[in-house]
């Protein structure tokens, strides 16, 4: 009994660190129209404002005062599977072993992104600040599919703040930059809850999936990363970029909602099926928190502009994820006091993500670019869910740029091809995981204007 109800509450907490398409996990590092197009190699270039996301010291070389505003759509992934899950069947008795085939909805997110950087005349420092978000999260399966005790809607909504300083070494053709992350997020969840047992109080046999209710989590948290970077260019055609982005732990406080709708959710929450009669609804609610340490980044990066014309850019990112090993919760209500600080495993690993792309300027005031990028999954086999199907992904994207000195409207696009992910971690004692395939796609499309004054 404990662990069921453990498990749907931490995967509530779990939220609070997003996910979505570049670093694979849930980090989105489609920050920028121009990068994207490039996907997102980009971290030796740096050379608009997004360059406060890929590589800070980029600014130190941009003139003036310039502003970059933005949009990133995400078509958020139809995610396909076909298997058997713990509520595939007939519940109660008749579960785990039907067949089925479940698609999540469809859905948009729009993430927003400002960029401002400024330069003073005949000084070799610059300055710069940017709103984005980089884990957002948002996946909806239906109330009915068999996923429904695992997640029905989950969403978070989160904002970053990047103040940065650069400072330029004339001389050296270098520059370094320093910059705080601030990180301020909205997480909500919704599912319902099952039971392996018909009398969580006393478990026995006959075993299952009995329903208990409707759990409801809504939580927050603010906390404090840094970034820095360095970018070099020894010679006209070729500059290198570094960049680092600091772990961020992330402080969650919240409130969970519990609403028993059978008398097995009764039991749940310390009541018998004749405490109400006939089966009236009953609540329970509790303050929770946890704290979860986000992943660390490093970019290393290589641009080589073989013409006036051309510019081709290497990438390779490593992201911390082994900073995810595992979930602990706590709860100040005592109805839910035997359910804290039990662990939920995640151990997540350290990857590698790799991005290749060019930009063709067909004039002055025109270019075009192009990308690819793969990016290997952090999830290992055995914590794969269908909050995040996550697998290795094969990323395409394609975008143009027009403009002049003064504005310039960029435009991408990108396909997002995840490989298949056969999982076989369905676990009836716990009513959670899978045995089958997961298939998933998501479709990009960012559009920036930058400005300069």
């Amino acid at each position: 009994m404990r662990k069921w109800l453990l498990c749907a509450l931490l995967l509530c907490t779990g939220l609070s660190h997003g996910r979505l398409c570049q670093g694979a996990g849930f980090k989105v590092s489609e920050q920028g129209a121009r990068a994207m197009g490039m996907a997102n190699a980009f971290a030796a270039q740096a050379s608009d404002p997004s360059a406060l996301y890929f590589n800070p010291a980029g600014i130190a070389f941009l003139p003036g005062i310039q502003v970059n505003l933005g949009a990133l759509g995400i078509i958020v992934p139809q995610t396909e599977f076909k298997g058997t899950t713990p509520l595939s069947g007939t519940p109660p008795l008749d579960t785990g072993t039907t067949s089925v085939t479940e698609r999540s909805r469809r859905d948009i997110f729009i993430a927003p992104t400002v960029y401002a950087t400024y330069s003073p005349d005949n000084l070799p420092v610059s300055f710069g600040i940017a709103v984005n978000s980089m884990y957002p999260l948002s996946k909806t399966w239906d109330d009915s599919s068999v996923f429904r005790n695992q997640v029905q809607i989950a969403s978070i909504k989160p904002i970053n703040i990047q103040p940065t300083a650069a400072y330029r070494f004339d001389d050296l053709n270098l520059a370094v930059a320093a910059g705080l992350d601030v990180t301020y997020a909205v997480v909500s969840l919704q599912k319902a809850l099952y039971s392996p047992a018909i009398d969580p109080s006393a478990p026995a046999p006959p075993f299952g999936a009995y329903e208990l209710g409707s759990m409801g989590v809504d939580g927050t948290a603010t906390d404090l990363g840094y970034n820095l970077g360095i970018l070099w260019k020894p010679r006209s055609e070729v500059s290198l970029g570094i960049a680092y982005r600091s772990k961020i732990t992330l402080h969650i406080d919240g409130e969970a909602n519990f609403l028993a709708t059978t008398p097995t959710g009764l039991g749940a929450i310390g009541l018998t099926d004749t405490a109400v009669f006939p089966y009236t609804r009953a609540r329970a609610s509790s303050s929770a928190s946890t704290t979860i340490t986000l992943p660390d980044t490093l970019d290393l990066a290589v641009a080589w502009r073989p013409t006036d014309r051309v510019t081709l850019e290497f990438d390779a990112t490593r992201t911390g994820w082994s900073s995810f090993d595992k979930l602990l919760i706590d709860f100040q209500s005592a109805e839910f006091a035997a359910f804290n600080d039990q662990p939920d495993p995640r151990n997540w690993r350290d990857v590698w993500s790799y991005k290749f792309g060019g930009e063709y300027r067909v004039t002055p005031r025109f270019a075009l670019r192009a990308g690819y990028s793969f990016d290997n999954t952090p999830v290992p086999g055995g914590t794969v869910d269908p909050l995040l199907p996550d697998a290795d992904r094969h990323s395409f994207s394609i975008g143009t740029g027009i403009g002049n000195a003064l504005a310039t409207l960029d435009l991408a696009y990108m396909w997002v091809h995840f490989v298949d992910r056969k999982v076989q971690n369905q676990d009836m004692a716990n009513l959670r995981g899978a045995n089958g395939t997961f298939k998933s796609d998501a479709y990009l499309l960012a559009a920036n204007l930058n400005l300069t004054f």
